[in-house]
């Protein structure tokens, strides 16, 4: 037996006596106490009132290890028998260890038993331990301290001094724990040395054989198709479908579970999903995972059982379906003759089986019922396993196997950020394959290259939301060394070839009598629903009116004709074309939005119908379907379809940019064009990218985006051409823009701050990664939202941050990063009141606030030491007092919208000033009493109320060096001899605020 299992074997009955020894007895009278307790005080061989000596500590240990031999059976010692006392020996000198352990108790329990077990195997490294057992004498060695550990805290928790009200939970587990292993000891007593032995071959051979993933279906390499399972293997989520959650009696339905951990809370499931979804790779994972024994957290339930894989598409051929004893010579399993005689039998009987049945979609319908009944004898005889089938949605009815208890749960689609995970799973797992130093780099970019594809491009994400078309997109990037096909029609060839045809031949679906058609028909069928549902402005039909599609277009097609009417051959499309799909009875849909404008542009082609699509190439639903139509037409067809486009464009101004733009998208798609109309399509491009004017971005936005694929990368651009591209793609509500707009992180500062205003339209986690944290930290950070706030201060603040919005003091305080905040900006908060959350921000140096209009004084910013402080006076209000107590001010700014008075305060301090107000007014006397040691001036005015602004005054300033006045008609400059004074007429640009 495998001593690394040995521990979990042994019942709590035979290892907590002995666990008890260890520690001193309760006294009398004792009960819950208010501290926890000392490790160093409970054990029973330290102190004054010790019970055990070191030596009886070795006897102890002894004993453990002998139990623990004893529960391997007679015949599968796990260790040879001179290795025994060194076992003990280890054990006994990491269990003195305990006397030393720096914890309590309640520390002790909260740690869990595996890390006890490693600070007491390093304080018994520490105190001389040296460990020189074999390989499996090690191992036997750490599953005893594991399970001794786990009886030590068991023990903690049971004493009447715990402090069990902190505690509840951990004690629960703990109990819990105990109860699934000595339940685990019931359900795997003792096995015989034959099965012991065979188990473990046969789980060698399981591990192998299902331990890597394959695409079927494509050209490529076997290197370039496989990679292994553990690296790759993704876990997606499944739901209940809604019969079975309507039928549950509990008032919360079962929630989103990881598809791998759905045997955890029933023993039954009926697993739905698509064609690719998952399915046959999650009964791999699961039969791996078994068969290995090394269980991913929240697979516990999976400890002890055996797996058995059972495809259905391989068993059901046979006359009769096997019972267990046959079930491994039904799936050609080459050790089914090296089987002990009834193990399979003894196994299911002591409900250790985990029977993996594959595809009930993938055998004729008339066997289904028959499999149904299989089941159904199997579960009778054999009750307590545990057991997965897996079928495409239409394949059964719902509740079909309801009457044998099963759950029935379905498979989600992945999302974005699976789909981020995925591609890294399989770069990670191919990189395994590589043989040089140079192959793994290479993938390093083409995993990066990927990445930006399905981030950018939207026809990509949407074909890549299950692991198979994930994974061929994957290993068609790859195989063509970091770029996908060239055109998008030979990607979506290779996807339908796969799905149509190649992946059930290659994977030997099909039998005798079976529906089976060849690609070509298929797609005959399938793009005249596609068409249907395009011209109708729909994504859903009824079953009856698909059926009725069908059985029109069936003369046309005599492969489909000869093998069943319209109905027969609609279930085989929805069954096994991977294509189409049944999303509610009686309803038809396919699976990708993008197989539908393929398809459909196919048929619009075949049909001539270019009028139809240009009269729609106005709507953002056919964008896709006018784009594949170019793809699938001849020269002279496209011709007449891209000069329609530039027509119908030069015609409706209002839609010109969409439908120009439109036309060069198609570009791509064309490898043969007349060069005249290649260039008449570039020209009107030209005059629209980039965009020339902020009103033009604006405009483009409009667009979608399709822009994104046509606006320009930053290099070559200029500052100007930067920003109007960044403000044009940051109005597109899509996250493809994220992709477009992190390239020009290195751009100006003027555009960094429009990547950082664009923050609040995009998810606030995938645009940070993406954009924020790769923006220069001594930037000033704009946030708006507390989410932002939240996920800079995580990333440990920015020094320069500007917040706008309503945010509480205490909000600030906590968000805000006291230790590195240098510059702080606030914009329209009427949540603050005072500055009383900015006292324990020593580094603040710059602080500015406009629209915070309850904030009326700032004398709780006078322990601060600011050189420089924008304010601004609020439309009807007087500016906040306190203004005097911040004597350490070297710049003030100050903004007086209507009201140019100065009011009363002195600043000694004070070398720069900043006014800024609607209209000339000011009274300089005023600013000479009130900042006597200035050396600049600086006023803005938008236009001269009165008389001309008299600049003498300012001559009794006696360190005055700088003047510059933008907007007045003044007079006594003259007076300023010595003084370097600029006049400018005409006032600078500045943002309004009001």
């Amino acid at each position: 037996m495998d001593p690394a299992v040995i521990g979990s074997r042994l019942a709590s009955s035979a290892v907590a006596p002995l666990i008890r020894k260890l520690f001193v007895s309760e006294a009398s009278g004792a009960g819950l106490v208010d501290k926890p307790v000392r490790i160093s005080g409970l054990v029973s061989f330290r102190g004054e009132k010790r019970t055990l000596t070191e030596k009886d500590i070795r006897k102890l240990s002894t004993e453990l290890v002998s139990r623990a031999i004893e529960t391997a059976g007679p015949h599968e010692r796990p260790i040879p028998a001179e290795e025994d006392q060194a076992v003990a020996d280890a054990v006994a000198r990491t269990l003195l260890a305990l006397g030393e352990l720096d914890m309590d108790d309640v520390q002790a329990v909260s740690l869990g038993h595996r890390a006890l077990v490693r600070r007491l195997l390093d304080l018994a490294l520490d105190q001389g331990l040296t460990l020189t057992l074999g390989w499996d004498a090690t191992e036997l060695y750490r599953s005893l301290l594991e399970t001794t550990c786990l009886h030590v805290l068991h023990f903690f928790t049971q004493r009447s001094d715990f402090v069990a009200r902190t505690l509840v939970e951990q004690s629960r587990q703990l109990s819990d724990l105990i109860t699934r292993i000595d339940l685990l000891v019931t359900r795997n007593p003792a096995a015989s040395t034959l099965d012991a032995r065979f188990e473990q071959r046969y789980a060698d051979y399981i591990s192998q054989k299902y331990g890597t993933l394959t695409i079927v279906g494509l050209d490529l390499s076997h290197a370039e198709a496989t990679w292994p399972l553990d690296a790759a293997y993704l876990s997606l989520e499944t739901v209940a479908s809604e019969e079975c959650a309507s039928s549950l009696t509990d008032p919360q339905p079962l929630g989103p579970v990881p598809a791998d951990q759905a045997l955890a809370g029933q023993a039954k499931v009926l697993l739905r999903g698509v064609a690719g979804s998952g399915k046959t790779t999650l009964v791999q994972w699961l039969a791996v995972c078994a068969a290995r024994q090394r269980l991913p957290e929240g697979m516990e339930h999976l400890r002890g059982v055996i797996p058995f894989v059972l495809p259905l598409r391989t068993i059901a051929r046979q006359p009769a379906l096997p019972l267990p004893d046959g079930f491994l010579a039904a799936v050609q399993n080459p050790l089914h003759s090296a089987q002990p005689q009834g193990w399979a039998d003894r196994l299911l009987s002591a409900r250790r089986g985990l029977l993996l049945i594959d595809g009930i979609d993938e055998i004729p319908e008339r066997d289904r019922e028959r499999v149904r009944a299989w089941l159904a004898d199997l579960i009778v005889a054999y009750p307590g396993n545990l057991w997965l089938v897996t079928s495409r949605p239409s394949a059964v009815a719902d509740s079909w196997l309801a009457d044998q208890g099963f759950t029935e749960l379905l498979l989600s689609s992945m999302s974005r950020e699976d789909i981020a995970a995925f591609v890294g799973r399989w770069h990670e797992a191919a990189r395994t394959t590589c043989r040089t130093e140079e192959e793994r780099a290479d993938l390093d970019g083409y995993q990066g290259a990927l990445h930006d594809a399905i981030r950018g491009k939207q026809d990509l994400a949407r074909l890549a939301t299950n692991p198979l078309m994930c994974g061929l997109i994957c290993a068609l990037h790859r195989a063509r060394r970091g770029y996908l096909p060239p055109d998008r029609k030979e990607l979506y060839d290779a996807a339908l070839s796969m799905l149509l045809s190649r992946r059930d031949m290659e994977r030997h679906v099909y039998a005798p009598g079976d529906v089976q058609l060849a690609e070509r028909p298929q797609i005959q069928l399938l793009q005249r629903l596609a068409y249907w549902l395009i011209r109708n402005g729909q994504t859903e039909l009824d079953r009856d009116r698909a059926e009725h599609i069908i059985a029109e277009a069936l003369p046309a097609v005599p492969d489909a004709q000869r093998q069943g009417d319209a109905g027969q051959i609609l279930r085989h499309l929805l069954l096994r074309s991977g294509i189409l799909r049944e999303p509610a009875a009686g309803a038809v849909d396919f699976v990708h939005r993008t197989f539908q404008d393929y398809l459909g542009a196919k048929a619009a082609v075949e049909a001539w119908d270019i009028g139809l699509l240009v009269k729609n190439a106005d709507d953002s639903q056919w964008e896709d379907v006018i784009r594949m139509a170019v793809a699938h037409s001849s020269p002279r067809e496209c011709a007449e379809l891209l000069t329609r486009l530039l027509a119908r464009g030069a015609e409706e101004p209002d839609v010109q940019a969409r439908l120009h733009l439109l036309a060069t998208a198609c570009l791509e798609h064309v490898p043969d064009l007349d060069p005249a109309i290649r260039d008449q399509v570039k020209r009107h491009a030209d005059k629209l990218i980039p965009p020339a004017s902020a009103a033009q971005a604006g405009a483009l936005s409009a667009v979608g985006p399709l822009l994104l694929e046509l606006l320009p990368p930053p290099d070559g651009l200029t500052s100007t051409q930067a920003n109007l591209c960044v403000m044009a793609a940051s109005h597109i509500a899509s996250d493809a823009a994220i992709g477009y707009l992190r390239r020009f992180v290195p751009a100006n500062p003027t555009t960094r701050r429009a990547l950082m205003n664009a923050w609040a339209r995009y998810d606030t986690e995938r645009y940070f990664t993406d954009v924020i944290s790769q923006l220069p930290r001594e930037e000033t950070f704009i946030a708006n939202t507390e989410e932002q706030l939240r996920r800079l201060h995580h990333a440990g603040g920015r020094a320069q941050m500007r917040v706008n919005g309503n945010h509480s003091g205490r909000l600030l305080e906590e968000l805000l990063n006291p230790a590195e905040l240098t510059l702080l900006s606030l914009r329209d908060n009427n949540a603050l009141t005072d500055f009383g959350f900015l006292r324990g921000f020593g580094q603040l140096r710059d602080l500015s606030f406009s629209r915070c209009r309850r904030i009326s004084d700032l004398s709780a910013l006078s322990d601060l030491a600011l050189h420089t402080l924008f304010l601004a006076r609020e439309r009807g209000r007087s500016l906040p007092v306190g203004l005097g107590s911040l004597t350490t001010l070297k710049h003030l700014r100050l903004y007086l919208g209507s009201d140019p008075r100065i009011f009363d305060v002195r600043l000694p301090s004070l070398t720069r000033l900043t006014l800024t107000a609607d209209e000339s007014g000011f009274d300089l006397n005023q600013v000479v009493q009130a900042f006597p040691g200035l050396e600049a001036v600086r006023i803005e005015t938008a236009r001269t109320a009165g008389e001309p602004l008299d600049l003498a005054p300012l001559g009794e300033l006696a360190h005055l060096s700088h003047v510059q006045v933008y907007g007045p008609d003044t007079r006594g400059a003259d007076r300023l001899e010595g003084r370097s004074v600029r006049l400018h007429g005409i006032p600078r640009p500045r943002t309004r605020i009001s």
